[in-house]
């Protein structure tokens, strides 16, 4: 008898070969990015396969039967007491706007608060093609910390969000 239930999307954390190329997919897939910015996204892949969680880059996957259909990227930021940056997050355009995304980042931000971090940022672009990007990030909970314009190019600015994710560090 067929169902109507939804296929199961679970989440994993330890990052396989596989998923280099799942990576890929996912980044290109969503029409964002340059060929360079794709291959900066598997080049973090391969930095964690070599070399482990010595690497700084810690990933959650989100799957659905087997299938990787986004995922997040984070680590901690060099130079910082609790500071870290969350350098990706990507859902397979089939998968939007279906709480994937939204997942991710509540898995992500649990692994920051659980190794004490206690503020989160992530840069994205300006341009106009981003703004569905920049409101997922604010209905996340994040708010715009910084614009620096022309950054990435001429009237490309990089647009920096960040979110308190420990009671303590609020009041600053």
């Amino acid at each position: 008898m067929p169902t109507s239930e939804s296929p199961r999307r679970s989440l994993r954390y330890e990052v396989r070969h596989s998923d280099r190329d799942a990576v890929r997919t996912i980044v290109e897939r969503t029409g964002f990015f340059r060929a360079d910015e794709i291959d900066v996204a598997v080049e973090l892949v391969d930095e964690h396969l070599a070399r482990g969680l010595a690497s700084g880059y810690y990933f959650v996957f989100a799957e659905i039967e087997g299938a990787v259909v986004g995922y997040s990227c984070y680590g901690p930021i060099a130079c910082t007491m609790a500071s870290y940056d969350l350098y990706w997050i990507a859902v397979d355009p089939t998968q939007q706007g279906q709480g994937v995304g939204r997942q991710l980042i509540q898995a992500t931000e649990a692994g920051i608060a659980a190794a004490g971090g206690r503020r989160i940022y992530i840069d994205t672009s300006g341009q106009p093609k981003y703004a569905p990007t920049r409101a997922f990030y604010e209905r996340s909970g994040f708010r715009c910390a910084a614009r620096l314009v022309d950054f990435y190019a001429p009237g490309d600015d990089r647009l920096i969000y960040e979110k308190v994710v420990a009671e303590e560090w609020k009041s600053r």
